[in-house]
Formats: structure tokens, C-alpha cells, sequence
């Protein structure tokens, strides 16, 4: 699907909603983000920005869930070996799956490998740069991880990966790839045969870790496809960017997503590629669900005691993602993006830089700039994935009948009430009010 999303010819009359200009915009074809050259180029850059350690977390996301499994001290899991560093991405490269973005390497990005070497210092040994945290911050990518593990069972009935994780020929294959993967380890199997639950979901978290990389492996070369055709010009609106993403989200939905597991030289099919798990239902909604709506609270910031109801009862009522963060170094909302926002600092266009010292507070506050700008374009991907979800579910935008075009509108609107609750003292509108404004510094 390569089609730019078309504007409405019939008229309705204008919304009611609080953020009726917004509805008009997504209507009109547009994002939640408005349409100025200063927001494309900051949500450009800050997506190449994030490509590159998201080409590190895709690689060493499927390097733990396929080949470290459940080793009980993975001390080494984030040092991705040679092999992994060279796996070829499916949707980059000559030898691509799908070649839809013309662009990139299949190999680890070039701008991350001297990174790996030198890090923010100088070239010394990987331990040495692990222990300084002179490196990517992996722990973000488990964080995401761990959300999508914790929220599980969204978008049932169409994402069935969830519900297979509870089955019967789950346990079958999992049951299989743990006592190989012990064979020879009396001390672990006897474990196992005396706590086989905890070492199941075990394997389901690893499942999540391989569902997670599956599914940035795809986002990576998107982002530096993005990067790209911005510099060409060829993109000269918000609208540009989301039409991007929306005819992406299209061209790879059915990408299958599975967890196979490599001991001593043999292939285990935890979850097979013939159980049909497809990218968008499996896992491009669930993550979008869980990172950038749900999450949890951070850390010290909310009572998780159920007497002080500082959090919903309900996990579907978790609005503490980075729609609707506060962008502060110490992450004071959902996931933190602190450790992605310094992964980040690493990799900025040139552009954006300049971008930040003309308006920064300082070396300091570049971080916090960083974040909100991240903030932005996260939003422009929500807009993506809701158009997506209107095209898949209702009518075109420029659909004839007016009873269409409202039904597309009740659509919207319900897409936009999830950031007009206050409850449990989340500030109203989460951000979306904010982004409306060019000076949300």
C-alpha cells in the first residue's frame, strides 16, 4: 500500500470533542502532531537518532532470547557476538525479505559499531566499557519488554500470541528447549521438576524478548529510511513522515513473529513461524499499547499499596507512558526514557544539535530537550498506527457517505479521550495539549 492518505470532500459539521482542532487535523489527513518544518525536523532526527541503539536492542534482544535463554547468571548478554552484529536484517540490505526501503546496511549500522569501539572515551576493552556504562543501555529494551510481558492479552482476539503462550502445545515445545538446554545439569533439572512454573514463564519472558527484537528489527530500517529521504528532500510535511509509517505498518503487517532457541547446534521452535503470529497484531500493537500508553509508574514516584490507590485497579486504566510523561532526566513517568534519551544523545544529526544549542539551557538541559523531542515523535507514530487502525477497521477519509465519515469521527474521538482523563491524578490531556505548541520546550 503506497497511497497517501486523502482529506475528506464531504462535510460534517465541526466537532464537538475538547480537542476538536486535532480531530479536523487527523480527518484532514494529518497527525495529532502539528504540520511545521521545525516539528518534521525534529522528529526526523530524533528517529535517526533512536535507529542506531535500536539497532543494537534488535540484535541483542533475539541474541538473549535465542542463545542465552535461560542461563541463570547471563552476565555476558549484553556483549552481542560477532554473528549477531552481522545478522542480516530481513528488511535492510540487497538481500532484504521485503525491499521496500531502498536504503541501509543488513549489518549493524556503521555509526554503531565505532560507537561499541570507543564508546563516549576511548577504545579499551568491552568489559571495561560495560562497567563504566560507557555503552547502549540495554536495560531500556528489557524495560519495554517487561511492559509487554506484564500487559499481556491486549488487542484480544486478534493478537492470539498471548493466548498460545497459555496452551498446552506451548508448554509442549518450551518443556522440550529447557531440559536440552539443562541436559547434563542435575542441579537445574531437579530444579525444574521442582518449579516448573517459574521456569515457564521464564520462557515466555523470553518469548517477549524475541517477540520485541522481531518487531524493532523492522521499526530500525524504517527510521533510517526516514532519516535518509528526509535529507534527499523528500519529505516536506508531518503528513509525509506519518504517510511513511502508515504504508510501512501495511507492507510488513504479516511479518512473522516466532521464538526459536539454538542448543548445541539445534534449532527449537518454542513458538513456530507456522502459527501464523503476524507483526501487527502480535506485536506492533501490543508495544504501542504497552510502551506508549500503559506502562507502569516509576519507581518511587506512585504507591503501589492497593489501600493508597496511587494506581488504577485495572491495568487497561495505566496511562503512564511516554504519551504522557514528564520529560526529566531521573524519568519521572512510565518507562523512563532516560536511558534511551542518552543511547540517543550519541547519534543526533548534526541539525538537531544545532537545533538544541540554540535553545537549550545549557549542556545539561540538551538531554530534557532530547526527550521532549522524542515525546513529539512518538506521537506522530501513534497518529500512524491510529490512521492505520481507521483504513484496516472503517472508511476512507475522503468516503462520500457522511454516516462513514462519522463513524471514522467517533473513531477519532474515542482514540483521543484516552488523554482527557484526570483520574488518579494524571494531568489532564497527558501531552497533547503541550506538543500543540511550538515553545513546549
Amino acid at each position: 500500500m503506497t497511497a497517501t492518505i486523502q482529506p475528506p470532500t464531504a462535510k460534517l459539521p465541526p466537532s464537538q470533542h475538547e480537542f476538536a482542532e486535532v480531530i479536523h487535523r487527523l480527518e484532514a489527513g494529518g497527525a495529532m502532531l502539528p504540520d511545521t518544518p521545525e516539528n518534521l525536523m525534529q522528529i526526523i532526527g530524533i528517529y535517526k537518532a533512536y535507529a542506531v541503539p535500536m539497532d543494537f536492542y534488535w540484535r541483542d534482544l533475539l541474541y538473549i532470547a535465542e542463545r542465552v535463554f535461560l542461563d541463570p547468571f547471563p552476565f555476558f548478554k549484553y556483549f552481542i557476538p560477532k554473528e549477531y552484529l552481522e545478522l542480516h536484517n530481513h528488511y535492510a540490505g540487497d538481500d532484504a525479505d521485503l525491499r521496500i526501503w531502498q536504503k541501509g546496511e543488513a549489518t549493524a549500522h556503521p555509526e554503531l559499531l565505532e560507537f561499541m569501539e570507543k564508546g563516549e572515551t576511548f577504545k579499551m576493552p568491552k568489559l571495561l566499557h560495560h562497567w563504566f556504562h560507557d555503552r547502549i543501555n540495554m536495560e531500556f529494551a528489557e524495560e519495554c519488554m517487561r511492559s509487554m510481558l506484564w500487559h499481556r492479552g491486549m488487542y484480544a482476539p486478534y493478537n492470539k500470541f498471548d493466548s498460545y503462550l497459555d496452551s498446552e502445545e506451548y508448554k509442549a515445545n518450551a518443556d522440550k528447549a529447557i531440559k536440552a538446554y539443562f541436559k547434563g545439569n542435575p542441579l537445574m533439572l531437579g530444579m525444574y521438576k521442582l518449579f516448573p512454573d517459574m521456569f515457564l514463564e521464564q520462557c515466555r519472558q523470553m518469548s517477549y524478548y524475541s517477540n520485541l527484537g522481531l518487531f524493532w528489527e523492522v521499526m530500525a530500517p524504517v527510521f533510517f529510511e526516514m532519516s535518509d529521504r528526509y535529507d534527499a528532500g523528500d519529505f516536506k510535511t508531518v503528513p509525509d513522515a506519518m504517510n511513511f509509517l502508515v504504508n510501512g505498518i501495511f507492507a510488513v503487517a504479516g511479518r512473522p513473529i516466532y521464538h526459536h532457541v539454538y542448543i548445541r547446534g539445534e534449532c527449537y521452535e518454542i513458538i513456530p513461524k507456522s502459527k501464523g503470529f503476524t507483526w501487527l497484531y502480535e506485536a506492533a500493537l501490543p508495544y504501542v499499547e504497552a510502551v506508549f500508553y500503559r506502562t507502569s509508574p516509576f519507581r518511587g514516584t506512585k504507591s503501589y499499596n492497593a489501600q493508597a490507590r496511587q494506581v488504577p485497579d485495572d491495568q487497561k486504566d495505566f496511562h503512564y507512558g511516554i504519551l504522557y510523561a514528564d520529560v526529566f532526566p531521573v524519568g519521572t513517568a512510565g518507562i523512563p526514557p532516560t536511558l534511551l534519551m542518552q543511547d540517543m544523545l550519541h547519534f543526533l544529526p548534526q541539525y538537531l544539535v544545532d537545533y538544541y544549542h540554540q535553545h537549550c539551557r545549557g549542556e545539561e538541559d540538551m538531554l530534557i530537550q532530547l526527550g521532549i523531542t522524542f515525546q513529539r515523535s512518538m506521537y506522530c507514530v501513534t497518529s500512524a498506527v491510529i490512521q492505520a487502525l481507521r483504513t484496516a477497521l472503517l472508511y476512507p477519509l475522503d468516503d462520500p457517505n457522511p454516516k462513514h465519515l462519522q463513524a471514522n469521527r467517533e473513531f477519532f474521538e474515542a482514540q483521543l479521550n484516552r488523554f482527557t482523563r484526570p483520574e488518579y491524578g494524571i494531568r489532564d490531556a497527558a501531552r497533547l495539549r503541550d506538543i500543540q505548541q511550538q515553545d513546549y520546550r
